[in-house]
This record gives C-alpha cells, structure tokens and sequence, in this order.
C-alpha cells in the first residue's frame, strides 16, 4: 500500500514539473500573481469573519450609581468620547464640503478640558472579595496627593508636575496647574456577586459622594471592554487603570505621573505604564510554576515577533497599572476592538501608530514633527494576588491567537483610524 502511495506522490510531481516546463513563463508569472490575490482576499474576509468588533453601548451604560448623604443616586455619565465623535464628524463634514483637500483636524488629540487632576478606572468582574483592600490603598494616596475638592489647596501634597516646557518649545494642553481632585470609576463587568455594595458601602462610609462611580454592564465584556468604557467617560487630566486586586502599589502612581511628564510631546500626548520587568529573578515570580514562567516568556517571543518596533521592546505589556495624559485618550480609546486580556497591547500599538503632531516653537511657529505618542515603562513594586480569574494554559493559547489575529486586522486595513 505504501509503495502504491509512493508511486502516485512520484508519478504527481513529475507531471507538475512537466506543466510547469510546458508552460511560458507570462502565463505562470500571471498565475502565481492570481494565487496571492486570492489568498489575500480570503485571508481579509477570514480576518472580517473572525476579528473581534467590540458590542455597542447600552443606554443603561451611561449611567452611574454614587453615594448621597441620603443614600444613593442614579445620574448620567459625562462622556468626552461622545463630543469628541460628534466633533470628528462635525469636521469631517466640513472637510468634505468646504476643501475635499483640507487636512482633518480633528484627530490631534483636540478633547474638551479636564475637570479634575486624576481619573482612576478599576475594572471589576466578581470582586467583592479582593476590591475593599484596593479602595482603602487607592483612597488614602489619592485624598493626601491630590485632595477631593477640584480647586487647589495649599495644604496638599502634589506630585512632580509634568516638566515645563522648554524655552525653545509651545506646548498645547499643557496640564492646568490650579486644578486637584480625584474621581474613582469602577466599571462593573456584568459581576454576579455583591462587588457593587461593597463599593458603595465603602463609599458611604468615606464620604465619596459622586467621587466613588459606580457603571454597570448589562452583559460582562471582558476586562478590555470594561477599561476602555471607563476611560470614554474619564474627566480627569491624567486617567489611570489599575487592577482591582491591588497587586500593584497605588503609591507608584507617583512614578508614572512623572514617567509621563518625561515622554508628553508638544501636544501633551504621553502614556506611562507600570513594569514588572525588573522583578523577572525575584521571589515573586520565582514562587509562580514553571509552566506560568514558560507561558509568559513564549507569549513575550511572540510578541517581540508580532508587533511593531516600539511596542516589541516593551518588556511588560499586561501589567494592569496604566496611565494616559488626556490628550492621549483621543488617539487611542476610539479605536480600540479588543475586549479580551489582549487589549493592552493593542493600547500600546495604537499609541505607537498614532498620528504626528507639529512641534511648535516658542512663538507657534512649526519647528517640526512628533510620530506616535511616547510611552514611559516605569518599575512599580507588585506581588502575587490569589484569586485571579486567569487560565494560564487556555488564556495563554487565547492571546497567542489573539495578538495574531489583531496584529494582521490592522496590517490588512481590517482595523483602521476610522470612525464606526
């Protein structure tokens, strides 16, 4: 039987190589260029088929639940996304009808002004257990660093304020210096536990009266959705998203300000994240399995392999310790599609493709350009929280398909900076 196999397979290869002798070169110059063709376009719809596309919000999503003296109160949710898209449509519009080669102005990180100094977004899914140690830390940094009235005091502690701009060098939405205060979104993914009482609990019993926010999913998305439907809404001049296990040490959102006031471009576009890079060696990672430690450095090869330049050299992409300047958010938060554990680095790729800006000299003049948004990696203290709702192997398997999958929809066109 096998030697009968083998004949054909023989007896098949010679009349290939007979056709492709016979035939002229132009005829299978036109064949090979049909075969890639084809094996795009099936690859563009696969890619159209199986890509994610993030579910549209709900209009109960745009509320929120805070504490009031009296007990608790159902108000709209102020959305800078929903300006900002009316806005870019708005200037599209005109675009079109006034100059069809007029340049789009509206994505140059233009937003509507910060109303507080920090925005904090938590995503949480069933985490009653582990959120009440998380606000305790996060609460107690943010009232002594940046105080809960959005006016000034002089008696508060402040970070290091973004670096000033050089003398030779304009900078537009530079962070406003008389502007403190603090809001807490907790973005309530679909959770069938108590975890939004625990929080209002913990809000009324500290006086977060529409400080502490409260948004709830009707159906869980997935962390990637709950972030980024925080951060639509954030009012703050910098936005943070932290895990609400409290893995990460609150106190090093210090560090990441910082970290983000070194990268900011002439625009005050920067992004900071927190990395457990340098812990790789340590006691904490030590103590994981050697499967979670051979999982985590394959996933990294293959993000080095898959995705761009700027974003490859990252050391640690999925920490879930963030931070954005508000000019930032407009270049990433309305593109994103992930909703999964791989949205970080689609955030981290959307920020490395983002379009130039001009820099500006100290008159106005353009002097030049700026690529991309600058992301700062700072070393954050971070230890190991039981009770995470991580599969490693199915998880692992997941985001390796996943980074694929999201890294060919936009070299494809399948994901574009494109309004939908």
């Amino acid at each position: 039987m096998l030697s009968l196999l083998s004949r054909i397979a023989i007896a098949t290869m010679d009349l290939l190589i007979s056709t492709l002798r016979e035939t002229p070169p132009h005829t299978l110059f036109a064949a090979s260029v049909a075969l890639v063709v084809i094996a795009f376009y099936s690859l563009y719809a696969i890619l159209h088929l199986i890509a994610p596309k993030p579910r549209p919000v709900l209009p109960s999503e745009k509320a929120y639940i805070t504490t009031t003296p009296t007990g608790t109160a159902t108000r709209q949710l102020p959305c800078w996304h929903d300006r900002w898209l009316a806005d870019r449509h708005a200037s599209e519009a005109r675009s079109k009808n006034d100059d069809p080669t007029k340049i789009d102005i509206a994505d140059t990180g233009s937003i509507e002004p910060a109303e507080v100094r920090m925005s904090v977004v938590f995503p949480a899914y069933n985490e009653e257990d582990r959120i009440l140690p998380t606000l305790k830390e996060a609460v107690e940094y943010l009232d002594a660093t940046f105080g809960r009235e959005p006016r000034p005091n002089p008696h508060t502690h402040h970070p290091k304020r973004s670096p000033a701009p050089s003398a030779r060098r304009h900078v537009k939405n530079a962070p406003r210096d008389d502007l403190s205060g603090y809001e807490i979104l907790i973005v309530n993914d679909g959770s069938k536990d108590k975890t939004v009482d625990v929080a209002l609990n913990f809000a009324r019993e500290h006086g977060l009266h529409d400080i502490l926010r409260v948004v709830t999913l009707e159906r869980n998305r997935g962390k990637g959705g709950g972030v980024t439907h925080g951060l639509r809404h954030v009012r703050g001049e910098f936005a943070l998203f932290a895990d609400a296990d409290g893995a990460s040490r609150f106190a090093d959102l210090g560090k990441l300000v910082e970290g983000c006031g070194e990268v900011v471009d002439g625009f005050h576009r920067g992004v900071a994240i927190g990395s457990r890079g340098h812990l790789v060696g340590s006691e904490a990672v030590v103590k994981r399995s050697a499967l979670r430690n051979f999982l985590m450095r394959s996933f990294h090869l293959i993000l080095t392999i898959l995705t761009p330049p700027a974003t490859s050299r990252i050391r640690d992409t999925q920490c879930g310790f963030k931070l954005f300047s508000r000019a930032a958010l407009p270049h990433i938060v309305p593109y994103m599609h992930a909703e999964g554990w791989i949205f970080d680095i689609e955030m981290l790729m959307l920020a490395e493709s983002a379009p130039a800006v001009p820099v500006l000299g100290h008159d106005g003049a353009v002097i030049g350009s700026s690529p991309g948004i600058k992301v700062a990696e700072v070393p954050i203290d971070w230890h190991e929280v039981g009770g995470s709702k991580l599969n490693v192997i199915q998880d692992s398997i997941k985001m390796a398909i996943g980074l694929a999958v999201l890294r060919a929809s936009w070299m494809m066109g399948v994901y574009r900076r494109r309004l939908t």
